[in-house]
């Protein structure tokens, strides 16, 4: 059995942080869409045992810490098959630790797959729970979309479609440590936060512009100093004529969002000049 599916990478159009849970981890509130940068996921299932992860990146763990082996021993445990020996080959596109969701949308793409494969039909709620244990960000890719986030991103709102619109994404050369970031980060010190309802308003009534204009990511106030590049890529798309820009998730990629492709296409070119990774997309709803 051989099964081979896109897995789609996402952003945040707005991020809050509201507070830090008693198990540690900090109860969230974002908007996230999926966008068409993807990668391609191939999941091949024989008699056998044992799992094997090919990436192409040898920087990338192949055990248990690579988010697509942990979907696949999650799925076999849950659903308690046994017997089958799990090849999977990941030609990845999305680029790594960028506030993408690039493991994450892996992960949730091999278990929807497994799902499919062996015809378990766990559905959306089951897959769902099943990805809060393999990683913060899995839930939301399963089904992806448009969708408001709660608590570690497992309380999941299905939203209005994002008006059609042409969004370029750009990761600078610097890294993020997410463990870092929200290590800077003091809720009750938080000064200035996302306008989330009015989001959820714009979102409502199609209002791109309005959608644009409340983006806003509460990481992007405590990254450390000498990071002006997420800055500077902010300016750049909004030279270009973007509506809004901002930085995904804790970081470093910075998107903008494009109601005209031409001057999506000339940031994209701008921007692709100077960084290695830049991409032009749009929403898949």
């Amino acid at each position: 059995m051989i099964i081979t599916k896109q897995a789609f990478a996402k952003i945040n159009i707005s991020l809050d942080i509201v507070s830090k849970m008693a198990d540690g981890y900090h109860d969230l509130i974002t908007v996230m869409q999926t966008v068409s940068l993807s990668d391609e996921i191939t999941v091949e299932c024989s008699p056998g045992d044992g799992i094997k992860i090919n990436t192409g990146l040898p920087y990338l763990p192949v055990d248990e810490r690579n988010i697509a082996v942990k979907a696949c021993n999650v799925f076999f445990k849950h659903t308690g098959i046994t017997g089958y020996r799990t090849e999977i080959n990941i030609k990845k596109e999305i680029p790594v630790s960028a506030g993408l969701g690039g493991g994450s949308t892996d992960g949730a793409c091999v278990l929807c797959t497994l799902d499919e494969m062996f015809d378990t039909g766990l559905g959306r709620s089951v897959l769902e729970r099943l990805g809060c244990r393999i990683g913060s960000d899995v839930p939301f890719s399963v089904t992806g979309g448009t969708k408001l986030a709660n608590g570690r991103g497992e309380i999941l709102t299905d939203l209005p479609d994002i008006p059609h619109c042409h969004i370029v994404i750009c990761k600078p050369r610097l890294s993020c440590s997410t463990p870092e970031l929200f290590g800077l980060i003091k809720c009750e010190k938080i000064r200035a936060r996302p306008d989330t309802d009015g989001l959820l308003k714009a979102l409502g009534e199609g209002d791109l512009g309005g959608v644009a204009r409340r983006m806003y990511n509460v990481f992007e106030d405590v990254l450390p100093r000498g990071k002006h590049d997420v800055e500077d890529i902010k300016n750049i798309l909004l030279d270009c004529g973007a509506l809004g820009a901002v930085m995904t998730g804790s970081g470093p990629s910075v998107f903008g969002i494009y109601d005209d492709l031409s001057y999506a296409n000339n940031a994209y070119e701008r921007l692709k000049a100077e960084y290695n990774e830049c991409y032009l997309t749009e929403p898949v709803n």
